[in-house]
């Protein structure tokens, strides 16, 4: 049995060039030994998790869609919003919800303090993003998604 405890993670933070984007993630899935660059399942893990916090005013990342994965997010603390395909729903602590391939989400901290939520996701081989207000594509594989070209960053279009 591995065990680890969630407080003891360390953060990694990640900003967009412009700062309209930014989350700090604690890496469970990473810290319990999943190896996110092998297409081992037994190296992979079945699935991924994750405890993000997104700062006040910050969206987690750009609005987009995955292809094959399930995501299901659980609000610990804050509260938020999540921009989805019929609109925009209010989220609060002990909110749980989930999303299937090709519905588009994106998590946005519309408040003033700190948005925490437990995410999960079933991380599949052979995964590929769409983000549709750039209409951008990104296939993603153990080593990283690549976008539709080398001309593109990850925020090209977003910010």
């Amino acid at each position: 049995m591995i065990k680890v405890n969630t407080n003891e993670i360390p953060e990694s933070v990640a900003s967009s060039p412009k700062g309209k984007y930014g989350r700090a993630n604690r890496d469970v899935s990473i810290a319990l030994g999943r190896k996110p660059g092998s297409s081992d399942a037994m190296e992979r893990h079945p699935f991924d998790v994750q405890i993000c916090r997104i700062p006040a005013g910050k969206s987690r990342c750009p609005y987009h869609l995955h292809t094959a994965q399930w995501e299901f997010f659980h609000v610990i603390s804050g509260t938020g919003s999540i921009r989805h395909s019929e609109g925009t729903t209010r989220i609060e602590p002990g909110d749980a919800f989930l999303f299937k391939p090709l519905e588009p989400h994106q998590l946005i901290n519309d408040s003033a303090g700190d948005l925490v939520v437990y995410i999960i996701a079933d991380n599949p081989v052979g995964e590929a993003c769409h983000y549709p207000d750039s209409k951008k594509w990104a296939i993603v594989v153990p080593e990283g998604p690549i976008l539709g070209s080398d001309q593109y960053d990850y925020f090209h279009g977003e910010e």
